[in-house]
């Protein structure tokens, strides 16, 4: 069986769980990371040497870093549906959860440490409105997005990209800021509570 190694309010985490109830793929999970097992023991870091949550252990096969996981994962089980085997379609699904790794989650980091982490090093007013008004930025252009597909991410259907993105957007709501009107995300944000998975894992890894 599965197994996924990894607390479940980790949004990276999330994404593998969610997954695996939209592919009905049955799985063990074992709690790691803060407050339940440290990933810097070394038992862990033999499974992967950044020390960071999720891990997998499919049989004998061990993978990290979430947004392959969740890669693998369609590949491996049935997934077509959500991950396309057709180049275009595939490479559309695969810029927008890169793009989620890399435009959105840079955009939200500081502002999430400063207003939900309550860290001390992100707490400059300067930096933590810089850092609002870039989330708004990067936001907007998920809502340009939504805007033209009227649906999802990357088109007309729900995607293995609808996955990050979805509780990255999850997140946005749930930081105590501004929010600008973003009428095409909040109807995203809310076709996602109609799917199983997303109920289960989409709001903070809570049902």
């Amino acid at each position: 069986m599965l197994k996924i190694l990894g607390r479940a309010s980790s949004i990276n985490v999330r994404k593998v769980l969610w997954l695996c109830d939209e592919l009905d793929i049955p799985f063990e999970r074992e709690e790691w990371g803060e407050g339940f097992q440290s990933p810097k023991e070394e038992a862990f870091k033999a499974l992967n040497p950044n020390a960071l949550i999720p891990v997998i252990q499919d049989d004998d096969f061990i993978l990290w870093e979430s947004n392959t996981i969740i890669r693998y994962l369609a590949n491996a089980y049935g997934g077509e549906w959500l991950y396309p085997q057709n180049p275009r379609q595939r490479a559309r699904v695969d810029q927008w959860i890169d793009w989620q790794a890399t435009e959105l989650n840079t955009a939200w980091r500081y502002a999430f440490m400063s207003l939900v982490r309550h860290s001390p090093a992100h707490q400059d007013p300067t930096l933590l409105a810089a850092a609002c008004k870039g989330w708004e930025y990067t936001m907007g252009i998920l809502n340009q997005q939504l805007e033209k597909t009227g649906a999802y991410v990357s088109g007309d259907n729900f995607s293995l990209a609808d996955i990050p993105v979805g509780l990255s957007v999850n997140r946005w709501y749930e930081t105590p800021l501004e929010h600008a009107e973003f009428p095409a995300v909040r109807a995203y944000y809310e076709r996602l509570t109609a799917r199983k998975g997303y109920a289960a894992w989409g709001r903070n890894g809570t049902p």
